[in-house]
């Protein structure tokens, strides 16, 4: 009795090799599959991120011209919802607090562009080139226009 104790206290268990291989191609075709998908819904959610900012921003931009009867320039740009613009037309009735916290950012860490007076007659262009940081592009690297 004690021969047959000692001898299954010697048996190693374990997987083999080829179960081992079995595991790691199962384990590489779902990370094939759901990798992608995953990937696609976090540029979404970036684009999605992009969209709200901008509304946000134009928002503070309607507050500054109700305080100040203009939108700010081009060379004051979105700075002038978060400090007082120091170049001229200088606003007369900015509000102390500012109409941003902080300088906006897009999602990919590039600053929103801002033209004033815009384009097609526009009171301003405020836009974002997306992903990829460059004008135009196509799917995730799309420009984000607030118009």
């Amino acid at each position: 009795m004690q021969q047959k104790t000692h001898s299954l206290m010697n048996k190693v268990y374990g997987f083999s090799l080829i179960e081992l291989l079995v595991v790691i191609a199962i384990l590489g075709v779902l990370l094939a599959i759901v990798v992608p998908q995953y990937i696609g819904e976090a540029d979404k959610a970036k684009i999605t991120s992009a969209k709200t900012e901008m509304a946000t921003i134009s928002n503070a931009l309607d507050r500054y011209k109700l305080d100040n009867h203009r939108y700010p320039t081009t060379d004051q740009g979105l700075e002038a919802l978060v400090t007082e613009p120091a170049i001229e037309p200088i606003p007369k009735n900015w509000t102390p607090s500012g109409y941003l916290k902080s300088f906006p950012t897009d999602p990919w860490g590039n600053e929103y562009l801002y033209i004033s007076p815009g384009s097609d007659n526009r009171a301003y262009d405020l836009y974002s080139f997306g992903q990829d940081g460059k004008e135009g592009g196509e799917g995730y690297n799309e420009d984000i226009i607030s118009w």
